[in-house]
């Protein structure tokens, strides 16, 4: 028997590997809603062109809206041998209405009906992604201000480097989600074209009103080409690659998080509730939630390569292969979403130590940068000369084991006899993170002001 809903031209059913390779209902029900408000939209264009009498419109609209109902309810019974959502709709909306549910597909294609779907899903979950990035930068700029004078060692190399405050370092992370948020922004403003109406690849001969379709459905404009409307899937792969450098971003600041609870750092604590313990180890209290998020980024990346090597090779307009979109994109946006969350999570329980932090940022030669600085502004000397006197003095502490504070005002003068009883103003970790008041420093007069800054734009976005 064949598929009534494709079947004239085949006179027996699929081989059974054959619907396993072929059937997507397994993933793509997600498109459930999507697929019941196009199919308004296009009914009711059909119904206004008059391609199809208003009463059949309206049945047909009444049974659309009774099958949400039922999606909703969960009372749907989806049908493997049917394929897709589209098909499964479809086949319930002829069992409600009769044969006149078939009108519903007049001028239209399931190639841009799958077209329309999926840019109206992503549409959507952008969305959604954009209320919770805003939540993170948020929470963030949140702990930032509070945290403003709170001194840490800034690294590079994950060697210390100067010292810098907590609320500048997690302003880094406000600055990294603008930019995603952007991102998919840029997406959402280019894949706001609506694709229905191009049929299978070559428009129609109907007298449709694509226009009038794409304003339903809060689309800026029809799409302007039939075979890249049905071809076209960069509106995908812009949003996984939004997702993916979002991704990124989230796995440095769980890495961040992985090595600030450990006791050989010692920076912050996270409680229970982000936390697991050992099997075997009683006192292990392991990150979890944070290796989970940097794992799961690898994941996201891989959605964005496995799309495009799908891609590089298809020949317009669409074909099957365009099938495999779906599946790692779903994936990719739901471990985003999940990983901002868990992120968000961590940023609101997390109790840095401040004690710790601050006496970490001494270490390691932290003020050398301050002492050049001064060798300088104060001694006029060039800054290659200054950098090589700063170095003899560090190297000189170092053997001796102890801070540049430490040695003494003629110790210092054997390297550079100018050097005079002011130097020592300049070596402390809080007079140096005060002195960084340059646009965008750590000073904490600047974080301040940053994180009341975004604080106050988050609050306009929202």
């Amino acid at each position: 028997m064949s598929n009534k809903m494709w079947g004239g031209r085949f006179s027996s059913a699929p081989d059974a590997i054959m619907e396993e390779i072929n059937a997507s209902i397994g993933f793509d029900y997600r498109f459930a809603l999507q697929d019941i408000k196009g199919s308004l939209a296009h009914v009711s264009m059909l119904a206004e062109t008059g391609i199809v009498s208003k009463e059949t419109a309206k049945s047909i609209e009444q049974g659309l809206t009774q099958i949400l109902a039922e999606i909703e309810s969960g009372t749907f019974t989806f049908s493997r041998a049917l394929e897709d959502i589209h098909m499964n709709v479809e086949g319930r909306l002829a069992e409600i209405v009769g044969p006149e549910a078939g009108r519903l597909h007049t001028a239209r294609s399931r190639n841009d009906q799958v077209a329309l779907d999926f840019r109206l899903w992503i549409r959507d979950t952008i969305d959604q992604l954009d209320r919770q990035i805003l939540d993170l930068q948020q929470a963030l700029a949140e702990k930032a201000l509070a945290h403003a004078a709170s001194i840490m060692p800034g690294f590079t190399h994950l060697q210390s480097a100067q010292p810098v405050t907590l609320g500048h370092h997690l302003l880094a992370y406000v600055e990294m989600l603008g930019r995603d948020r952007g991102r998919f922004q840029d997406a959402r403003r280019r894949l706001n074209e609506c694709p229905l109406g191009s049929a299978a690849l070559a428009g129609t001969s109907f007298p449709i009103d694509r226009h009038m379709t794409a304003q339903a459905l809060g689309f800026d404009r029809p799409t302007a080409n039939s075979l890249d409307s049905v071809s076209d899937r960069d509106f995908v792969l812009e949003t996984l690659s939004a997702a993916a450098i979002t991704a990124v971003h989230l796995s440095r600041f769980a890495e961040e998080i992985v090595l600030w609870v450990t006791p050989q750092f010692g920076f912050a604590r996270l409680s229970d509730g982000f936390t697991t313990g050992s099997s075997i180890m009683p006192q292990k209290r392991n990150p979890d939630a944070a290796e989970l998020v940097r794992g799961k980024s690898g994941r996201m990346i891989g959605s964005l390569t496995a799309l495009l090597i799908v891609m590089k090779g298809l020949p317009l307009a669409y074909s099957k292969d365009m099938q495999e979109d779906k599946e790692g994109t779903f994936d990719a946006l739901q471990s985003l979403s999940l990983c901002l969350a868990a992120i968000n999570g961590m940023v609101l329980d997390l109790q840095p130590d401040l004690k710790k932090l601050k006496t970490s940022a001494g270490a390691g030669y932290a003020t050398a940068t301050d002492l050049a600085d001064w060798l300088v502004k104060t001694l006029k000397l060039p800054f290659r000369r200054a950098h090589h006197v700063t170095g003899e003095l560090v190297g000189m502490a170092s053997v001796r084991g102890i801070g540049l504070e430490k040695l003494s005002l003629e110790e210092m003068q054997k390297v550079e006899p100018g050097i005079t009883q002011d130097v020592f103003s300049v070596l402390g970790v809080d007079k140096s993170v005060r002195s960084r008041t340059s646009y965008g420093g750590t000073a904490p007069a600047n974080v301040r002001s940053q994180a009341k800054a975004w604080l106050k734009k988050l609050d306009r976005l929202k």
